[in-house]
């Protein structure tokens, strides 16, 4: 699968250290290998993952969406699109608040 990343993601990792921006591309690609890693969220979060992981003690946390079907049908050929949106990463301070404000937009 494929990971698409949103540009609060994508801002976020571009502002970090390289060692933090290591550890994240690791999770990503762990989130990539089973969309169903992370805790699936319910309410205003519905279809939203969370992906927890520790940093240096710090704990952060990965919002995405895994692929549903997505499956798109072009001259008699079945087109599968694997594609994680990555919405956000940070610690879990305004985390939740902040994603619900950007999926709101």
């Amino acid at each position: 699968m494929k990971p698409g990343y949103k540009p609060p993601f994508a801002s976020f990792v571009k502002k970090q250290h390289k060692p933090l921006q290591l550890v994240i591309e690791d999770a990503v690609e762990e989130i990539c290998a089973d969309p169903s890693i992370g805790e699936p969220k319910t309410g205003d979060l519905k279809g939203i993952y969370v992906y927890k992981f520790k940093h240096h003690k710090q704990l952060y946390l990965i919002a995405y969406r895994p692929p549903t079907d997505n499956k798109l049908k072009e001259d008699d050929i079945d087109i599968e699109l694997l594609i994680i949106d990555f919405f956000q990463v940070g610690t879990h301070e305004n985390f939740y608040a902040t994603l619900k404000t950007y999926l709101k937009s």
